[in-house]
């Protein structure tokens, strides 16, 4: 059983109310769906961000995505939390610019 010092990587998906509306439940069994190595994905309590969810917050590097879609998890799985390059087009800009 892996503890939490055998990832490099947690994505926090949030739960909130107003995420979940958004489909933040279909975006977290998304990113569950996608077994990477070393990678921990969890749901979160509110991010702060309440009307620009399905949030998605990726650590340690402190990577925000906003009004993620189940259907982009798969792009955000590969190019970022395998290949290390954050998919730029769906960064939250009010922390990325």
């Amino acid at each position: 059983m892996e503890n939490a010092s055998d990832y490099c990587q947690r994505v926090l998906v949030c739960q909130n109310r107003t995420c979940r509306k958004q489909g933040a439940r279909k975006v977290l069994a998304a990113f569950q769906a996608q077994l990477v190595p070393g990678v921990e994905v969890v749901s979160s309590a509110c991010l702060g961000q309440c009307g620009m969810g399905p949030m998605v917050l990726v650590l340690p590097e402190e990577v925000w995505y906003c009004g993620v879609r189940a259907d982009e998890v798969l792009a955000i799985a590969q190019r970022h939390l395998r290949e290390g390059k954050p998919v730029t087009t769906m960064l939250y800009k009010k922390f990325h610019h």
